[in-house]
């Protein structure tokens, strides 16, 4: 993978080359961007640079070595994720139990989500994480000289999944990294990584994409239209995996919209109606049904969609790229009841639900109370 096959991030991609070619590489940064705006293309290119740059630009080694790194074979560049037990791995998983999944994960799709991760492998209704086995195992491997004698480059994606212990153990790595050893922390949630750690790294955050650069790489790439194009990159709102599950119609937008569509009709009905309520007490335990990550997934679709209504109850039209699915719902006739009146309240509800999933909470419990708040804020008038 080279700098010239990552989307867009001139800027970016200029200030990390300089980096490598003025010996100022610092040895621990954090990468904070969504994945579908290029964080994990943009490590790997940066890496590229680094473990190859001892060699002689146009040389034979120079293309051997870019070769492996593009391959994800190279044995000084290293890969940490999330991961969790599966059919195949019982007991204390670990990222090099499934080394061949991640390479054919990420030559397909640099950009794709972690729970397209999870997916891959088979624990979509669970929780990955980074636990404390990995971290014996980042300092065995670090602890080592690089295999052809430059740097050693450690990618750790999603950085946000190591459990305390995890994080506590590396501290020291991240502090004092091994002569010519590099770390590369990703993460789509800073504020979840330990505070010691963010402390100590060089931080870079990486915007989402335009509409220009998705689009243009749509139609080079994809064979897709230039109206098309335009109006997929409106839509993907700066994520290019999100365009691409677009593309292949098998986004869960189309899901999440019907279970949101019947969610708030049932929850603005339930003043006083009964059978709302039980509606609403279904709907909970349906959803409490699936998996913690499509939970979570859910929770953050219902904030941007709260977000794209308060926009449009406001006029600001050109920052909207919702289209609905669902022929009967119009976020036109949606928008008057979300206001600033109720809109900081829903989104923490939603917020505090996300935090609830995310620590195993009882699901059912979680979307009943969501939804007895909903009840309650949607019909709250707008204060002029």
């Amino acid at each position: 993978m080279d700098f010239s096959e990552v989307i867009g991030q001139q800027h970016i991609k200029s200030h990390l080359i300089k980096t490598v070619e003025n010996g100022r590489i610092p040895h621990t940064q954090l990468f904070v961007g969504k994945t579908g705006a290029g964080i994990l293309s943009l490590a790997i290119s940066y890496a590229k640079e680094i473990v190859c740059h001892s060699c002689l630009k146009e040389s034979y080694d120079y293309f051997t070595c870019a070769n492996k790194v593009t391959k994800l074979v190279h044995p000084d560049l290293h890969f940490v994720y999330p991961v969790n037990s599966n059919e195949n791995v019982k007991t204390h998983p670990i990222s090099d139990n499934f080394s061949s999944e991640w390479r054919e994960f990420v030559l397909k799709n640099p950009y794709a989500s972690l729970y397209d991760w999870y997916q891959h492998i088979g624990i979509e209704k669970k929780q990955g994480n980074i636990s404390k086995h990995e971290a014996k195992n980042i300092s065995k491997k670090l602890a080592l000289k690089a295999y052809e004698g430059g740097y050693k480059v450690m990618i750790i994606w999603m950085a946000d999944k190591m459990n305390a212990e995890c994080a506590n153990k590396i501290l020291k790595l991240v502090e004092e990294p091994p002569e010519k050893t590099m770390l590369i922390l990703l993460t789509e949630e800073e504020e979840k990584v330990l505070g010691t750690i963010q402390s100590r790294c060089q931080k870079l955050h990486i915007p989402l994409l335009s509409e220009n650069d998705i689009s243009s790489q749509l139609i080079d790439k994809h064979n897709i239209t230039e109206n098309i194009a335009r109006k997929l990159s409106h839509q993907a709102n700066g994520d290019f995996n999100k365009a691409l599950h677009i593309i292949s119609n098998d986004s869960d937008d189309i899901t999440f919209e019907k279970l949101f569509v019947f969610w708030v009709r049932a929850a603005f009905r339930a003043k006083g109606n009964k059978g709302a309520i039980n509606d609403l007490m279904d709907w909970s335990e349906n959803i409490a049904k699936e998996g913690r990550e499509t939970q979570k997934k859910f929770l953050s679709y219902c904030m941007e969609l709260f977000r794209q209504a308060l926009l449009k109850n406001y006029k600001v039209d050109s920052l909207l790229y919702f289209e609905s699915n669902d022929g009967n719902f119009s976020l036109e006739k949606f928008a008057p009841f979300v206001h600033q009146n109720n809109i900081f309240e829903i989104t923490e509800a939603l917020e505090e639900a996300a935090y609830h999933v995310e620590r195993n909470g009882n699901g059912k419990i979680i979307f009943t109370d969501l939804s007895i708040q909903l009840t309650r804020l949607i019909h709250r008038k707008e204060l002029v």
